[in-house]
């Protein structure tokens, strides 16, 4: 998480149980106007990208999680980190990641905060 960047933080869920992850560990939320898929990787990590894939536009949540722990876009198999976004299959694309937190009331996403003075 890059600290010179503000974040609102966005409450998903009170606890992990409340996420309706599909067999395929990975859901859509609606947080601050955006689409987010929350992806469950190994060791039951959390991550959040965005809901589309920059290729095409296909749906993360329709994907699935490889065993090296990367999203695989359902559309033509382009994958992701989870971690970082990076595309590891060397098309080029950037999958746009979020900050998610697990905290003792819950768990967060982060939507970069804007504002007029970010311009300077």
């Amino acid at each position: 998480m890059d600290d010179k960047k503000k974040y609102k933080w966005h409450k998903i869920a009170s606890e992990e149980g409340e996420l309706n992850f599909g067999l395929n560990n990975l859901l859509q939320v609606n947080i601050a106007g955006k689409t987010i898929c929350v992806a469950r990787g190994k060791n039951n990590l959390l991550y959040a990208c965005a809901s589309k894939c920059p290729h095409a536009g296909g749906i993360i949540a329709d994907g699935f999680i490889d065993v090296l722990n990367n999203v695989v876009c359902p559309l033509h198999r382009y994958k992701y980190n989870l971690q970082n976004g990076r595309n590891v299959s060397g098309e080029g694309y950037y999958l746009k990641t979020y900050p998610l937190v697990q905290r003792d009331d819950g768990i967060y996403i982060g939507i970069e905060a804007t504002s007029f003075l970010n311009w300077f």
